[in-house]
């Protein structure tokens, strides 16, 4: 009795997701005027002591940013790494010997801890209800046909970074690009921790991208973008833009669509 009810609950479960992305094939061809910035918590929780942690000064710079290119006509999807906290929680997390599921959900409340503060900023122009979590194909053409200027999301599930949840929101809301601001300027052809003479890519393809970096998903590893988007995003051939956020006139040229400083993966 139970395995009839598995098989079925699989099988109308496969038809939500063939009707989601049948959807989000015909979503890819809204025009719209989105970007989406995969924000990493290493710019928003640099560090944490007594004395503080988060960068309040460039969080400043960055909500000027976005005023400013709101009010010439940019849309923002703003999707939030986990930063610090995440590390220090699943340092913790370790030592307690805990699951990776578990490691990855401790690191998921960092990013939507993070993710309240970004729509505090902004609770005046965004969209009140965080992203943190797959959206349904109705709750989905709800965002898509929501007038809101700005949306914020966090991380979803484990097995993945909150880059998978930025180039997946970046396909639904049809941009097909995603801007990946944290403290990484580049794609190097190496560790440039381990290697001094590693060199920075400015332009790589998704293929050469995925040989510089491990298959599988490790919780609180940190890449320019993880293996599980890395893979989403060469399927669904979105671009992606690698650049220090810290640099807010870069960024700004990145938004805009101009020549920035930075590794554009496609």
């Amino acid at each position: 009795m139970h395995m009839h009810i598995f098989v079925v609950s699989f099988f109308v479960w496969t038809l939500v997701e063939k009707k989601e992305e049948m959807w989000n094939d015909r979503g890819d061809m809204v025009k719209n005027n989105f970007v989406v910035i995969s924000l990493g918590g290493s710019l928003i929780v640099p560090h944490l002591s007594d004395g503080g942690g988060v960068n309040v000064e460039f969080l400043k710079k960055f909500r000027a940013l976005v005023l400013d290119a709101i009010k010439n006509g940019k849309k923002f999807v703003i999707v939030t790494g986990g930063g610090k906290v995440a590390r220090v929680y699943q340092k913790a997390g370790l030592q307690l010997k805990i699951s990776k599921d578990n490691l990855d959900w401790v690191g998921i409340a960092a990013t939507r801890l993070n993710a309240q503060l970004l729509l505090s900023m902004f609770s005046r122009i965004a969209n009140p209800r965080i992203i943190d979590r797959r959206p349904t194909q109705k709750e989905s053409l709800e965002l898509l046909k929501n007038k809101t200027v700005v949306h914020i999301a966090s991380g979803w599930v484990p097995g993945q970074s909150s880059d998978h949840e930025g180039v997946y929101l970046a396909r639904m809301f049809g941009t097909h690009e995603i801007i990946n601001a944290s403290n990484i300027a580049f794609v190097f052809d190496k560790d440039p921790a381990k290697h001094k003479d590693a060199k920075p890519i400015l332009q790589i393809s998704w293929k050469e991208y995925r040989k510089l970096i491990p298959s599988e998903w490790k919780p609180g590893m940190s890449l320019p973008i993880d293996p599980v988007a890395a893979r989403f995003a060469q399927k669904h051939k979105i671009r992606v833009k690698i650049l220090n956020g810290t640099d807010i006139e870069n960024l700004k040229k990145a938004i805009e669509g101009k020549e920035f400083t930075g590794t554009l993966i496609s």
